[in-house]
């Protein structure tokens, strides 16, 4: 087990980025008391059901504020929210708060005041570093703003992480290494670097259909994704998961309680959450549509559309997917003594003479090769 944590929800932005298929909703008007009443009151009730377990509430490891855009709420707010959970359970020594913001809602006395209530850490939505393709990706800043977000942010939170999307249409590798030297010379602990993808049901989604917008093939994108891995271990920043890479010591706690299958809350529309109970796992997922939400929690304490027991089988798989994703892989044992689960030893062999898997002290860790492929390899040695 990894500790315990909790992810609060805020589902709300000030416009929708025509590449993202999160639960983000374009509001006129928000009650900001009434959605952190709500989300109170949702945390209030997990508490509760864990009491029914009989064993004393966990201390809270990490925090995370996610969305949207959590920036767009006040410090009073997030303050909130923060005294409600350390009243709900214990607070674990040096425990890590985050919360994402978008450059486009940075002011110096947000900061301060999110600082006040308790964040510990920030996590800054840059996304480019040139104005043409924040444009492209729907972004409300520009460059001139994300760098003085960046700075603000920094001056301001012990720990900084910022996010950049790589593989844009047009996008060449000398482009790229460019944009990557600049974003390594700001001297973050902490860099979150995905590959553009086109999801379903988005306005990308459409206009990659009708041949108005064309992404790097697999080929360009993976020269791109190596280039990535280089430029950041020689900056000593390298990847601790496919798309997240930090100092020593740096590590985002929040994500790696994931990755390593611990227990978590999730609260406000649409979180996901994983929470154990006499022996038990259960998956839950809050409503995804705000109002729907906020009028469920009203109604019955909680928000949650689905509520399921995992079973063993499907822990363990779920837990082999997230623990391969991380560089250091899955420590064989304890994964074994956790779910009683056993993996394909002769596809274990097989995949690691094929240059898929690294396979050493008792672990197991995809490689670079097959860190393009997780989804096989997964298919493969729970089979």
């Amino acid at each position: 087990m990894s500790g315990f944590g909790i992810y609060v929800h805020w589902p709300f932005c000030a416009a929708k980025c025509p590449y993202c298929d999160f639960n983000s909703h374009v509001r006129s008007a928000i009650d900001e008391d009434g959605w952190r009443d709500a989300i109170v009151r949702e945390l209030t009730w997990i508490a509760a059901w864990q009491d029914e377990g009989g064993t004393a509430r966990p201390a809270v490891e990490t925090i995370f504020f996610g969305g949207g855009t959590p920036s767009l709420m006040s410090g009073a707010a997030v303050g909130g929210v923060l005294e409600a959970i350390a009243k709900l359970w214990p607070i674990a020594p040096g425990i890590e708060i985050t919360l994402e913001s978008n450059p486009a809602s940075v002011d110096a006395a947000r900061f301060q005041d999110y600082t006040a209530a308790g964040v510990n850490r920030l996590s800054l939505g840059v996304q480019a570093l040139n104005d043409a393709d924040l444009k492209m990706l729907g972004r409300l800043h520009n460059v001139r703003e994300a760098k003085a977000a960046l700075a603000l942010a920094c001056a301001n939170f012990e720990r900084v992480s910022f996010d950049l999307i790589y593989a844009r249409p047009g996008q060449t590798p000398e482009q790229w290494q460019a944009e990557l030297a600049e974003a390594l010379s700001f001297g973050t602990e902490h860099l979150s670097l995905y590959q553009l993808t086109i999801e379903p049901a988005t306005p990308f989604a459409t206009l990659a259909r009708e041949g108005k917008l064309i992404v790097p093939d697999d080929d360009h994108a993976a020269e791109l994704y190596e280039l990535t891995q280089a430029m950041t271990e020689a900056a000593g920043l390298p990847a601790y998961e496919i798309s997240n890479h930090a100092a020593a010591g740096a590590q985002s706690r929040h994500n790696l309680l994931y990755w390593r299958y611990g227990d978590y809350a999730g609260v406000g529309p649409g979180a996901h959450g994983r929470l154990s109970r006499d022996g038990l796992r259960y998956g839950t997922q809050c409503e995804r549509l705000p109002e729907r939400w906020r009028a469920k929690v009203q109604e019955n304490g909680n928000g949650i559309a689905e509520f399921t027991g995992i079973s063993d089988r499907d822990a363990a798989r779920e837990h082999l997917l997230m623990a391969l994703r991380l560089k250091e892989g899955l420590d064989i044992a304890q994964w074994r003594a956790r779910w009683g689960a056993a993996l394909n030893d002769a596809r274990l062999s097989q995949l690691a003479a094929d240059g898929f898997l690294n396979c050493r002290d008792g672990r197991i860790a995809a490689t670079p090769k097959g860190v393009l492929v997780l989804n096989r390899l997964i298919a493969e040695l729970a089979s």
